[in-house]
């Protein structure tokens, strides 16, 4: 079903159709992105896909960000990129997860490339690695009812720090154009 806007609005299944015709445009990798405001359902996404291929690996935007004081910055794009470039050069996969209990960097995940690299969370589509992508999902839910779905999954604590990464989120979207360049959009009410 297409919107008033243009874009092509679909479910999961639809999704998961689209999925066996994609081409690699990051080396031998098909690079996947699922963006969308907290709480929409991405890592739902995420896990709901990838049976889908046998050789998959996920990349969680938590595992790039730096604290809550480093979301969406500038070295998150520079990661992402990073991360690209040397998954289609090198066809290796390389990062270093940060590790949000003792506020430090983890040991380096270093392995062959994946068929497929599913990149979810908040600021996953951005325009940095746009080239990289074979498709770019987003996935919409209220704000309201994702920031429930935040606290809900990750406890009170986080709630203190939502409000700013949440302002964060909108800038980054707006700036990025994230919703309106992806390539297909999906509701995270009720239906993943």
């Amino acid at each position: 079903m297409v919107g008033n806007d243009g874009y092509v609005n679909l479910q999961l299944e639809q999704i998961k159709s689209k999925l066996s015709s994609l081409n690699p445009k990051c080396g031998g990798s098909i690079v996947i992105t699922i963006d969308g405001p907290a709480g929409a359902g991405k890592t739902t996404l995420a896990e709901k896909i990838t049976p889908e291929f046998n050789s998959v690996y996920t990349i969680h935007m938590d595992d790039l960000y730096e604290g809550w004081d480093s979301t969406l910055t500038p070295t998150l794009a520079m990661k992402l990129r990073d991360l690209l470039e040397n998954l289609r050069d090198l066809a290796e996969l390389k990062y270093s997860p940060y590790d949000w209990l003792t506020n430090s960097q983890s040991d380096q995940v270093s392995q062959p490339a994946p068929d497929v690299l599913i990149l979810e969370g908040v600021g996953s589509g951005q325009g940095a690695i746009r080239e990289f992508v074979s498709i770019a999902l987003w996935i919409e839910v209220p704000v309201d009812e994702g920031l429930a779905r935040v606290i809900k999954r990750d406890g009170e604590g986080v709630a203190k720090y939502m409000p700013a990464f949440l302002a964060a989120q909108e800038a980054h979207f707006a700036k990025e154009g994230s919703r309106e360049r992806a390539d297909y959009r999906l509701s995270g009410l009720g239906t993943v």
